[in-house]
């Protein structure tokens, strides 16, 4: 599995971004996705997941209500929506792949864990200038 990530980019405060993770494999429709981020400093963080089907979405406390995850399997992409984007949305984004569980249920707690994806996409950078 491949995952190739990009959108990202410079952007003010209270602007918007779209970030897209595109995937290898035919069974990318069984696969959940998440996205985390990683500042310099600092260890990579939950940002959100969505489940196989697309039915449940997860968030982090720090970005609920302003992005949104989602994906299209027919293209074999997910991604996500950033809005009212804030300096401390500063970071490099990944997108990941929990493929050992194809169409199976995770919980949300295990969707928020970074042990719990098993492929990993290069990462694009997002910056929130003030």
């Amino acid at each position: 599995v491949q995952l190739q990530a990009s959108g990202g980019g410079l952007v003010q405060a209270g602007g918007s971004l779209r970030l897209s993770c595109a995937a290898s494999g035919r069974t990318f429709s069984g696969y959940n996705m998440g996205w985390f981020r990683q500042a310099p400093g600092k260890e990579r963080e939950f940002v959100a997941a969505i489940t196989w089907n697309g039915d449940s979405t997860y968030y982090a406390d720090s970005v609920k209500g302003r992005f949104t995850i989602s994906r299209d399997n027919a293209k074999n992409r997910v991604y996500l929506q950033m809005a009212s984007l804030k300096p401390e949305d500063t970071a490099s984004y990944y997108c990941a792949a929990d493929t050992d569980f194809l169409f199976g249920r995770r919980t949300a707690g295990e969707l928020t864990r970074v042990s719990e994806y098993d492929y990993w996409g290069q990462g694009t950078l997002v910056t929130v200038s003030s």
